[in-house]
């Protein structure tokens, strides 16, 4: 099984999510979507919200395009942790997510044009370093809002985190990503394929705060050496 972290962000930095509803929109869409079958024109103009992400909009059985193996919706980007079902599956997908969520964006916001920039990415993981990386990476994201947080990707080079306490409970408020789900706590969990991952990392919370540890670590080492010199 391949696995690709496929990531796309909108045109010239643009912001993709203005409120609630276009987040769950997006989320909804990645549920929609996933099937094999033509997408609904009605799909994109039922109102979702939070609270119906993940119902079907039919009751015709779904033969899904891809395993959605982990995700992050940010403001101005999105991830996704994808391994396919069918061939061609990802391609399929991606195409139907962002024609379909372009489509209402620019008719909600009463606009034209393109809404993502360029083509979506699609990375394979190769590595054993990548894949025991990469669904942290993706669920890490959020941190980039955290005040004192926002070093989490460059530990290497001492600037960490100021509090795992912090970006722990962060992480736990922040609705937009497969987290919660991995951690046992419905949030979306039609949206995710959580098994293969689970199964791989053990307790997810743990192996979260395990990291973080290490990254609050490099802070507080980087904050000693200044202090010694």
């Amino acid at each position: 099984m391949d696995f690709y972290h496929v990531l796309n962000r909108g045109v010239e930095q643009r912001v993709l999510f203005l409120d609630t509803q276009d987040y769950a929109r997006f989320v909804h869409n990645l549920y929609e979507f996933n099937d094999t079958k033509q997408a609904r024109e009605y799909s994109r103009r039922a109102t979702i919200t939070p609270r119906n992400v993940g119902h079907p909009m039919s009751h015709i059985a779904v033969k899904k395009l891809v395993d959605i193996h982990g995700w992050c919706v940010m403001k101005n980007h999105y991830h996704l942790l994808l391994s396919e079902r069918v061939e061609g599956g990802i391609s399929k997908f991606m195409r139907k997510l962002n024609i379909g969520y372009a489509k209402y964006f620019n008719e909600k916001y009463k606009r034209s044009g393109y809404v993502f920039q360029g083509r979506t990415k699609k990375i394979l993981i190769e590595k054993d370093a990548q894949f025991n990386y990469i669904l942290h990476y993706i669920h890490l994201n959020p941190l980039d809002y955290l005040k004192g947080a926002e070093g989490w990707r460059i530990r290497s080079k001492g600037e960490g985190i100021k509090s795992m306490k912090a970006a722990l409970h962060y992480l736990e408020n922040y609705r937009w990503s497969s987290y919660l789900d991995y951690c046992g706590k419905k949030n979306f969990p039609s949206v995710v394929t959580t098994e293969f991952f689970a199964d791989a990392f053990g307790e997810y919370r743990s192996a979260i705060r395990d990291y973080l540890q290490s990254v609050e670590v490099a802070h507080e080492n980087t904050l000693i050496g200044l202090r010694l010199e």
